[in-house]
């Protein structure tokens, strides 16, 4: 850890509703399809450095995720950042090690348009603390002990719904709205 950690391996951060500002990679959400092929397509499972609980039955392990083979790279290399900046009690803590889900082939909550899940380029987080309806005001990852994930993934083009729309904290995904 560096030197912005505090004890418990908690990182030293400052609260922002604002997501990153850097070049994304990933394509709109207009546009996934045609970046990432036909909904269901082109997965690859990712070994996690560190397990994962399911979030509705935490003593279930989860040692590998499926997802799009053109986020697992990015994804590897957040996980392991994340591995890297919190420990394995501030992961427990902060409910960065409960699995809500990521390659789940389903149509949006109420809507007619595949999920993002649909591709393998979803990942949900604790989703009883940070559900759908969540706001800043009430999501666990919208403390500021949860800023250097966020920024985890934002280096890599992922966006939060949390920090973007201020709903659905538990989502990060990688295509831009």
């Amino acid at each position: 850890m560096d030197d912005h950690t505090l004890q418990h391996g908690l990182p030293e951060t400052v609260h922002s509703l604002s997501p990153a500002t850097e070049a994304h990679p990933w394509p709109r959400q207009a546009e996934v399809e045609a970046f990432f092929g036909p909904v269901g397509g082109g997965q690859a499972p990712l070994l996690l450095p560190f397990p994962l609980r399911l979030a509705w039955e935490t003593t279930r392990l989860v040692p590998r995720i499926s997802l799009h083979r053109k986020v697992h790279a990015s994804a590897a290399r957040c996980f392991e950042q994340i591995a890297a900046a919190y420990d394995a009690d501030a992961r427990h803590e902060l409910g960065l090690d409960l699995f809500g889900g990521s390659f789940n082939v389903r149509k949006m909550r109420g809507g007619e348009r595949w999920s993002l899940h649909a591709w393998g380029i979803a990942i949900d987080f604790d989703p009883l603390r940070n559900n759908l309806r969540s706001t800043h005001a009430t999501a666990r990852l919208a403390h500021p002990d949860c800023e250097a994930f966020w920024q985890i993934w934002e280096r890599e083009g992922w966006i939060s719904l949390g920090r973007s729309r201020d709903y659905d904290w538990m989502h990060v995904q990688a295509a831009r709205l």
